[in-house]
Formats: structure tokens, C-alpha cells, sequence
């Protein structure tokens, strides 16, 4: 399967935003791009392209997605009704690794897409190991019995502090590593700091 390998801290650095939780210190010692001093921070103002890109860009390593993947939901969200932004981002909040680190299993959406491969988790009774399956409201995630002996889930309150529910469109049970999804995503409830129209606008270029 494709990934980005990219350090994510350094992709961090490079959107100016914290893709991962262990970003968020790294970016307080350094700010800046890659391969940019600190002296080199006062630049030209960036383009309107240069700003619809790294939005762009930004949203799509914060969820973790190849190029192709991340068009091909653009031009699905294109083509539904309302605002294209707006159901771009809720069709990436219903993705499973996402809706895994919502519930509070990984501490982020890297680790959650690795549990999910590794196939701990079943959909709806049935095991799965696809990253990008998108849940609906009324499915629902849960553990493997087999996977429930293992040294993570055995000490997922360590691992991961979770509470009961981060968003109010799924339903968590913490003790039994479970999660259903009782309604789609909402728009307030999306990562904040992003402008999808920025992204609607690269696109329609």
C-alpha cells in the first residue's frame, strides 16, 4: 500500500501547522520551512496559488492521504450537493483511521491507519484492514477479540488517554474498545485552521 514517509515534523514545519501531536513542540523551537534560518523568516507575501497550495497541501498530509486520493475525493465532493469544501472535509472525517483516532484509540491519525492495517479492528462484525473505508452513520468499529491480548490494548489508557467522546457524531465505549457512528460528521467539528475554500479554489483553477 502507498504512504507518504515524509518526517512528519518536517511536513509540520513546512505547513506552518501541527500534523501530528509531536509536532506541536517541534514547531515551537522551530518555526520555520525546512532548510530556512530563522534570519530567513521575513519573505515576500505568498501568492494567492501559493496559499490555495499549502492549504492544499496542509489537509491533505494532516489526514494522511496520497495526491490521486485526495482529488478523486475532490471531484466527488465537486460533484454533490452543497458546499464542496464543506463535504470534502466531512468525507475525511468519516474515513476509518479518522474515525479510530476520534474515538480516542491512537493518539493520532498515523497510528490509527497502522491499527487498522494490521487488521485489529472489525466493521459491522467483519474484519477489515483498508484505512480509507468510510463509515456511515449505524456502522460500528470495534476490537478483535484476538487483538484485545495485545500489549496496546492491554494498556490503551497509557497509551492513548481517550475520552468518552471527542466529537458528538460518534459514540464511544471505552471499556469495550468500540465505537458507532450516529450521525455524519459536522463541519464545526472539523479540525480547526482550515479554509477549505482556499482548496475549492485550487481546484477550479
Amino acid at each position: 500500500m502507498a504512504r507518504d514517509t515524509q518526517s512528519i515534523v518536517k511536513m509540520s514545519r513546512r505547513e506552518g501547522y501541527a500534523l501530528h501531536p509531536k509536532a506541536h513542540k517541534a514547531l515551537v523551537k522551530r518555526s520555520t520551512p525546512p532548510g530556512q534560518s530563522a534570519s530567513g523568516r521575513y519573505r515576500s507575501k505568498a501568492s494567492q496559488y501559493s496559499l490555495q497550495l499549502r492549504e492544499k497541501q496542509k489537509v491533505k498530509r494532516l489526514y494522511g492521504l496520497l495526491e490521486r486520493q485526495f482529488s478523486n475525493l475532490m471531484k466527488e465532493s465537486s460533484k454533490s450537493r452543497g458546499q464542496s469544501g464543506q463535504i470534502l472535509l466531512m468525507l475525511l472525517e468519516q474515513r476509518a483511521d479518522n474515525v479510530i483516532y476520534r474515538a480516542g484509540f491512537a493518539t493520532s491519525r498515523r497510528a490509527a491507519r497502522q491499527l487498522v492495517t494490521h487488521g485489529h479492528f472489525m466493521l459491522n462484525g467483519k474484519r477489515f484492514d483498508i484505512p480509507s473505508l468510510r463509515i456511515k452513520p449505524g456502522d460500528k468499529l470495534e476490537i478483535r477479540e484476538k487483538s484485545k491480548q495485545t500489549d496496546y490494548f492491554k494498556h490503551l489508557d497509557d497509551v492513548s488517554p481517550g475520552e468518552e467522546a471527542t466529537v458528538s457524531w460518534i459514540k464511544v465505549n471505552r471499556k469495550n474498545v468500540s465505537t458507532s457512528m450516529t450521525a455524519l460528521p459536522v463541519r464545526e467539528e472539523c479540525e480547526p485552521g482550515i479554509n477549505e475554500n482556499l482548496i475549492v479554489e485550487y481546484y477550479s483553477r
